[in-house]
């Protein structure tokens, strides 16, 4: 196996790992991190695929007695029901849209400067939210009404624009709408796994042509890196934010963007997307 291939794959990993439930986006991370290691052919789109997958996992197994708890009071516990529930109706606006989007905004707008405007556009979003103070309606996410979940849900879909952050507008939204931070952060936790389930799913089923037994041994250091930051990511950002509001996110959101914007400018990075 090629050591430079395995190298970069050990680095995607980690960016997806760290980036997946930040609001940061982790899709505009790997764009332009896969510009800058040239591996973003149709083989690293497929490695992207799988890599998430295995930050997905960290959340299972992050939360894993709280996934039990609720599969298995599904039959006869009306919190189980109504937790589920929620998940669905908020999983459901951008499962429907990605179906209907899902191609045309690939074809214009997964590449590194669309990305960068996305990223300064969502840190405003972010500051705007942090500055209204919205009144705590909601502590804890089984106390959540199904209409909250899905305003919560239509805020996900806006996700499908690559640079938005899946995990940020959740979690944005789950502010303005009247969540705590723990609940508003664990809600898009939890709202991840059916989500992202789904997108792997889709993706696989689409691309399974690409995935070949030679590169196992790429998937696999890609996958691990992923699933370790992404665990050690998941309890980070739950301690975080019991303390902190979500600003330096946006600050780091912006120059994140202006830097990708300045260095395409001045000719200093070619951006590419393919």
């Amino acid at each position: 196996m090629d050591m430079i291939l395995l190298l970069k794959a050990a680095i995607l990993g980690v960016v997806e790992g760290l980036t997946e439930f930040l609001p940061v986006s982790s899709t505009g991370h790997l764009i332009v991190a896969g510009s800058l290691l040239d591996f973003n052919d149709e083989k690293g789109k497929m490695f992207e695929i799988v890599i998430q997958f295995a930050a997905i996992l960290a959340v299972c197994w992050e939360y894993r007695r709280k996934i039990t708890t609720v599969v298995c009071g599904l039959p006869h516990d009306k919190k189980a029901q109504r937790f589920t529930l929620n998940l669905m109706v908020a999983f459901t606006p951008a499962a429907i849209l990605g179906l209907l989007l899902a191609s045309r905004i690939k074809a214009t707008l997964f590449a590194p400067i669309p990305v960068a405007l996305a990223f300064i556009v969502g840190a405003f979003v972010i500051l705007w939210v942090e500055s209204r103070r919205q009144p705590v309606l909601v502590t804890d996410v089984d106390e959540m009404s199904w209409q909250t979940a899905l305003k919560i849900g239509f805020c996900q879909a806006l996700a499908l624009i690559p640079g938005t952050s899946r995990s940020g507008a959740t979690i944005m939204g789950g502010l303005y709408f009247g969540l705590s931070r723990t609940a508003a952060t664990e809600f898009s936790f939890f709202l991840a796994i059916p989500t992202l389930f789904a997108a792997t799913l889709h993706e696989v089923v689409k691309y399974h042509e690409l995935l070949h037994r030679e590169d196992i041994g790429l998937f696999a250091v890609g996958s691990l890196f992923s699933f370790i930051f992404a665990f050690i990511t998941v309890r980070a950002l739950l301690r975080y934010v019991s303390h902190h509001n979500f600003t330096y996110f946006a600050a780091y959101r912006i120059v994140f963007g202006i830097a990708i914007l300045i260095t395409s400018a001045m000719g200093w990075i070619h951006w590419t997307a393919e």
